[in-house]
C-alpha cells in the first residue's frame, strides 16, 4: 500500500470515528460501507493482474518470451473519470498488451459509469480494435464479478478463455 493509500484509510478510519462519537450513524455506515468497497476493488483488481501473470508465466514455461512491467500507482482516464490502480504491461519483441485496472479514489478523481465499482482495460499497442473494457459488479450481494463491456453495449461474464485470447494476440498465435 502506498503513502497516499495508507494515510487516506487512517483518515477514513478517523472520520467513522468520529461520526460515530457524534450519533452521525448515517455517516459512519457510509464510510464502513466505501472500505468494504475498497477491500473488494482492490482484492479484484489484484485477481485480474495476477490471471494475467500467471497466463504469461504459463507462456514462458511453454518457451515463450513474455516481458512483465508492473506499476501499482498508476493513474489513468475512463471517459470524464481518473481510475487510480494497476498497470501490467505485457511485451513480446515489438507487441505489447497493457492491462489497467482501479477505481476514482477521490471526489475529484469522478465515479465509475454503469453502476460498477471498478473498471479495466486491456489495450494492444498498434491495435485498438484488440482492446476490451472490463466492469466490476457485485450482483444482489453476491460475489464480485468482472464483466466484459461488448462493443454492442452487452454485458457478459470475464473467463479465462477472454483472457488468453489477449495473451494469444500477443504471442502473435
Amino acid at each position: 500500500m502506498d503513502e497516499f493509500e495508507q494515510e487516506l484509510n487512517e483518515r477514513l478510519a478517523a472520520a467513522q470515528e468520529r461520526a460515530r462519537v457524534s450519533g452521525r450513524n448515517d455517516v459512519a455506515d457510509y464510510l464502513l460501507l466505501r472500505a468494504a468497497n475498497d477491500t473488494v476493488r482492490a482484492e479484484s483488481v489484484a485477481w485480474l493482474v495476477e490471471a494475467f501473470m500467471a497466463l504469461a508465466g504459463e507462456a514462458n514455461r511453454a518457451g515463450a518470451s513474455v516481458g512483465l512491467a508492473r506499476d501499482e500507482a498508476h493513474r489513468f482516464r475512463v471517459g470524464n473519470s481518473t481510475m487510480v490502480g494497476t498497470r501490467l504491461v505485457l511485451s513480446n519483441g515489438v507487441r505489447r498488451v497493457t492491462v489497467e485496472a482501479g477505481w476514482p479514489r477521490t471526489p475529484r478523481d469522478g465515479i465509475v459509469r454503469g453502476g460498477g465499482l471498478a473498471c479495466a482495460r486491456v489495450t494492444h499497442f498498434g491495435d485498438a480494435s484488440a482492446g476490451a473494457e472490463f466492469l466490476l459488479i457485485t450482483p444482489d450481494e453476491d460475489l464480485p464479478r468482472w464483466l466484459v463491456l461488448e462493443t454492442t453495449g452487452a454485458r457478459s461474464p470475464l473467463s479465462e478463455e477472454h483472457l488468453r485470447r489477449h495473451l494469444s494476440k500477443l504471442l502473435g498465435l
